[in-house]
């Protein structure tokens, strides 16, 4: 299958394997400072996401690509979605503010907020692991847009993970084999 980039790989000197190893380097480090980047200017640690259950559904389907932002001084209203973790999941949960509650007018960050999926019957509080309410810093954004089925590819490589493996492995010998 690689039998071509292998060999234009074999004949390569040692200054020019350098060289396209360099390059390979620098487009992985350009995409983590534009995902860094975009991580500052929404004031969020993910700022996409991928939905990958139907408990969002008909407002957002398994695959769509969300974008957040996560502003301090901005409090949450009835009726956002919001991306929230708890502690003890990995997975981030995209569900709409079903009721606020705010300790103190004057500071947005002690807003405490109660979720729940368009699609479910009840509210989130059975996924809080024991919380009653939210706190702002469970909170990893706000949704801005999105991007309908983009994310499948995501959920591909997760279920997947030969395929994941096979498409970066393809990618960086690409890479290192190119040689513009």
């Amino acid at each position: 299958m690689f039998e071509d980039e292998i060999k234009t790989l074999k004949r390569m000197g040692v200054r020019a394997a350098l060289l396209q190893i360099m390059n390979f380097a620098m487009v992985i480090s350009t995409g983590l400072m534009v995902w860094k980047g975009m991580g500052l200017a929404t004031n969020t640690e993910s700022p996409i996401v991928v939905v990958l259950s139907g408990s969002m559904e008909p407002a957002f389907y398994r695959g769509d690509l969300l974008f957040l932002t996560n502003f301090p001084n901005v409090p949450y209203q009835i009726g956002d979605i919001t991306v929230y973790k708890v502690p003890g999941q990995d997975i981030p949960i995209v569900h709409r503010v079903l009721e606020t509650h705010t300790q103190n007018v004057t500071l947005p960050t002690e807003q405490l907020l109660l979720t729940k999926g368009d699609n479910n019957p009840l509210d989130d509080i059975e996924l809080y692991r024991g919380l009653r309410w939210l706190e702002r810093k469970h909170i990893v954004g706000k949704v801005q847009g999105f991007l309908p089925y983009v994310g499948y590819a995501t959920i591909a490589m997760n279920d997947f993970p030969q395929l994941k493996y096979a498409l970066l492995g393809g990618l960086g010998l690409m890479a290192l084999v190119q040689r513009e």
